[in-house]
């Protein structure tokens, strides 16, 4: 059931009627039920992978807060024992509790490496074992992915991490962290919750609030207009470029490059649209996880605004506890000797954020290109802070006026060509076709034209379509104008007449109906990031 059906518009509906019918208590449950058979009508006995993912990260972190709790009252039950005799408990108790967290996310993990990336390592074995002349093979499984898993099994860790860290206290009813770890608006593609974000919004009941459900349907409808109106107009001269590549010239391969980029956006941002839509008709926020993404200045900008909860797990779980930790501590203190003070007190710094890069990349899938994708961000990220201090003595050099507009633009529009060409990676077949288009965009620019035989380039869309995308992408740069600026298109709507608010619902109704692209025999296609 795509969350851009018919089917899953009206299983909503069920679910927000009956949410605001019965008690506020058990409010919850109505959630629970709804998320385990929106699951089950999408992934039917897959379920049972969340359910167990869910049941392990419950345990564990029950036995994290038994622990603690066990130790907390040991010290406070002898104040008797000296300074130097509690931080050895502590000590003692922190390996005991470490030991426990690594224990759950190494099983935790072990599903989405077995389900996802076996076959991945068992093909890249197999070349090898190829190389060496052995006859030595792992076999091929025929697995499926879940749906979802690569987003709960982030949400699942962080939860035990919180638990070690001592930052939330483990929940104690099983059911009710079933649905933490379930919530069917989010469970496609995030966001990534943190449970002392979500959890309570999620356990406590809502009163119904005709506001919210007004600003919920509002903004499920632009998710609607973003995912059939654009993005899957977008997909069809995308996927015509890609998978005709050798056909066309650099200026034309960029430009495919840069409609994948905005399909991406578009498909993506759509998705937490309709999310954020569903959970807020239920009385519930959602975190952000998209802001004007390419408006950003700077690549680091740029993975500030794009996918903001997958960057601030990647940040709090995987950079911070890898650059602040004593092996890094040593290793930074003895670059300083041999690489000199300015080197030596970046590169510990560095290789965390290329082990971060590294693991965003392979997140989004069992492939090279995707690697390949992570690092190329990455790289230019640590080459920005590298010669920031040259980038300001040039700027100075060349008396340049930061504030003005067309600084501005020129910076946008460099992050843009940038974020653009490192797409290759994540939208080709695999990395020897991204590295042979990029290639290919770079060295073949014999013909810039975009005429063929004296016509333009149609590319999969009649001239009608072309206008079509082209109106509502300057609709799209409009609205994310206007919010780069921190204007709330909902909150100015809100005072409007009852008349006119409603007479735009109806147009943005008739406008997914008739401009939307549903995909093969009107079935609505799946997500770009339903794959991650």
């Amino acid at each position: 059931m795509s969350i851009v059906s018919l089917q899953f518009i009206l299983f909503v509906l069920a679910v927000v009627l009956v949410y605001y019918l019965v008690p506020k208590k058990i409010r919850w449950i109505v959630l629970l039920t709804g998320s385990y058979v929106f699951y089950w009508l999408n992934s039917k006995w897959l379920v049972f992978v969340l359910l167990a993912t869910s049941l392990v990260t419950y345990l564990f972190g029950l036995l994290l807060q038994w622990t603690n709790d066990r130790n907390r009252e040991y010290l406070s039950s002898h104040p008797e024992l000296t300074r130097d005799e509690k931080k050895t408990l502590k000590e003692k108790q922190k390996k005991k509790s470490r030991r426990i967290l690594s224990a759950g996310i190494l099983l935790i993990l072990g599903a989405l490496l077995f389900l996802k990336y076996y076959n991945f390592f068992g093909d890249n074995l197999n070349s090898l074992f190829f190389s060496l002349g052995t006859n030595w093979s792992v076999p091929y499984l025929n697995l499926l992915l879940p749906l979802g898993i690569s987003f709960y099994t982030l949400q699942a860790i962080s939860y035990l991490v919180d638990i070690y860290r001592g930052k939330v206290q483990a929940d104690r009813n099983p059911a009710k962290f079933l649905l933490f770890m379930s919530f069917f608006p989010q469970i496609i593609q995030g966001p990534i919750p943190r449970y002392k974000q979500l959890a309570n919004q999620l356990y406590e009941g809502h009163s119904f609030d005709y506001q919210r459900l007004c600003f919920g349907a509002q903004l499920m409808l632009w998710g609607f207009i973003k995912k059939l109106v654009i993005a899957e107009r977008l997909a069809i001269p995308v996927n015509y470029l890609f998978e005709n590549y050798t056909s066309y010239t650099g200026p034309i391969l960029f430009f495919a490059v840069a409609l994948y980029g905005l399909q991406v956006y578009t498909d993506f941002s759509g998705g937490m649209d309709i999310a954020r839509g569903v959970a807020q008709m239920l009385g519930i926020e959602l975190e952000l996880n998209f802001k004007q993404p390419y408006y950003a200045s700077s690549i680091e900008d740029f993975w500030r605004r794009w996918h903001i909860t997958m960057g601030s797990w990647m940040k709090d779980y995987i950079f911070y506890p890898l650059s602040l930790s004593k092996a890094f501590t040593n290793l930074s203190r003895k670059s300083r000797k041999i690489l000199g003070q300015f080197v030596g007190k970046r590169l510990p710094a560095f290789l965390a954020m290329f082990i971060v890069y590294f693991c965003v990349g392979f997140w989004h899938g069992a492939n090279w290109k995707y690697v390949a994708y992570g690092v190329w961000n990455g790289t230019f990220i640590m080459i920005s802070i590298l010669l920031e201090d040259v980038y300001v003595k040039a700027r100075k050099l060349c008396r340049i006026d930061e504030k003005t507009v067309t600084w501005r633009a020129f910076r946008i529009l460099r992050t843009f060509t940038i974020v653009s060409v490192g797409r290759f990676f994540s939208r080709a077949n695999d990395l020897p076709t991204a590295l042979a288009m990029f290639g290919r965009t770079f060295t073949n620019w014999r013909n810039i034209s975009f005429l063929t035989n004296g016509t333009l380039l149609k590319l999969g869309l009649n001239d009608a379509n072309w206008i079509i995308l082209a109106l509502f992408l300057i609709l799209l740069m409009y609205v994310d104008s206007k919010h780069e600026k921190g204007i709330s298109f909902r909150e100015v709507f809100a005072r409007q007449h009852l008349i006119f608010r409603w007479a735009i619902y109806i147009a943005a109704i008739l406008l997914v109906l008739i401009f939307g692209i549903y995909g093969p025999e009107y079935n609505a296609a799946s997500f770009i990031y339903e794959q991650f």
